[in-house]
């Protein structure tokens, strides 16, 4: 891969600017929501835990109306199922029983506050009443039988693990036997990216929980110059990716790769340009669409130049849209935003550069940073849309 040069890191780290471009919380949401038996400290420990789950589990489809549930009087809190041609009874877990509620178009939550007789007595009435349906079960041996999930019968199951494969492709270990490793940390008191942090509970982005798995991996040993900041050093960004999924249907499968500045010790990402995200439903024909679709997605942007990147900030950068105050209203004003929205971007330019806004890289970085401040997300997430086509429309 074509790789831009760049000077040796300090001792602590790279010199970044993390008032430019966007900000993700992403990975920082995943990350403060995560116990510690969810964090993994190595692709290879997150892997084996996922294999042995998929080794262990069994699908099978069966008629709703042929399910039958069962409570004890002498235990409140616990429900079985017997499953038609089952050798013993099921366990729902809490994802699967509310998988099994919404079938049946029960209030899940309001169930799992009754003893488990009653809960059973209602779900019983829902399947047998309900229009019979197929469904496809998933079922794993742990110590007993459990229900992991219960979705339509043209689910298209993508297995956690066949994910975190493809990401061992490009990314070993994830530890830094390639140049794809868990991020390191910014120090907000100087400025500084350190790329070199010891990978723990606190600072792995590598989770997997008993209904979905969630990876966070960067190239932080590799920066990439993009231009020069206003100070005249050069404006680093390094290579991110990060990609999800569920097997029990908790959520699609998805890969989002990026160009980054910064990662904070809460996993805030920060200064984050040319945003992609791909997204795949666990429809009938997902395990196809994977292997046609994500998995070349992630190993291409794991090879590719960095020079396509470059030259489109480079492009924007030199290209010159705006020459007076008049030339600033009327472009922001033509893209669709608000007088008072164009007033505040053009304020956090001349704030932030000492100048107002003259190319399209100007205008790019106020709209996103402006975007950073808003409390609603669609709104956020509206604007940094319109910096990203203004970007790709200067490259």
């Amino acid at each position: 891969m074509t790789q831009i040069e760049i000077q040796a890191p300090t001792r602590a780290g790279y010199k970044v600017d993390v008032t430019r471009g966007q900000r993700i919380s992403r990975v920082s949401s995943e990350w403060l929501n995560r116990p510690s038996d969810e964090r993994y400290l190595s692709l290879t420990d997150l892997h084996n835990s996922v294999k042995r789950r998929s080794e262990r589990s069994r699908t099978r489809i069966v008629e709703s109306e042929a399910i039958r549930v069962e409570a004890s009087r002498d235990d409140a809190e616990r429900l079985t199922l017997i499953l038609p041609d089952a050798d013993a009874p099921v366990a729902p877990t809490h994802w699967s029983f509310g998988q099994l509620a919404s079938l049946v178009g029960a209030p899940a939550n309001y169930l799992r506050q009754l003893p488990a007789p009653l809960a059973g007595i209602n779900l019983q009435y829902g399947l047998t009443s309900h229009r019979a349906e197929q469904v496809k079960t998933l079922e794993i041996e742990n110590g007993r039988l459990e229900l992991r999930a219960v979705t339509g019968p043209d689910y298209g199951r993508i297995f956690d693990h066949e994910l975190v494969e493809a990401v061992r492709k490009i990314a070993g270990n994830g530890t830094g036997d390639t140049r794809w490793k868990v991020p390191g940390v910014l120090d907000w008191s100087t400025g500084i990216y350190n790329p070199n942090v010891d990978i723990s509970k606190d600072t792995t982005t590598l989770y997997a929980s008993d209904r979905d798995v969630f990876l966070f991996l960067v190239d932080d040993l590799n920066p990439i110059e993009a231009g020069r900041l206003p100070n005249g050093e050069p404006d680093l960004y390094f290579r991110g990716f990060y990609c999800w999924n569920s097997e029990v249907g908790a959520r699609t499968l998805g890969i989002a790769s990026f160009y980054l500045r910064a990662v904070c010790q809460n996993r805030n990402l920060w200064g984050v340009e040319d945003f992609e995200e791909i997204t795949i439903r666990h429809s009938k024909y997902a395990a196809s669409r994977f292997a046609l679709e994500a998995e070349p997605a992630l190993i291409q942007f794991a090879d590719s130049s960095p020079m396509p990147f470059v030259n489109g900030i480079k492009a924007a950068r030199e290209r010159i849209v705006a020459r007076d105050d008049d030339d600033r209203q009327s472009f922001l004003r033509k893209r669709g935003f608000s007088k008072t929205e164009t007033t505040k971007i053009i304020d956090t330019v001349l704030t932030e550069e000492g100048r107002p806004p003259e190319t399209v890289f100007d205008f790019v970085q106020g709209i996103t940073r402006v975007a950073r401040d808003k409390q609603h997300q669609d709104v956020r997430l509206d604007m940094e849309g319109k910096a990203k086509k203004l970007l790709d429309l200067a490259a």
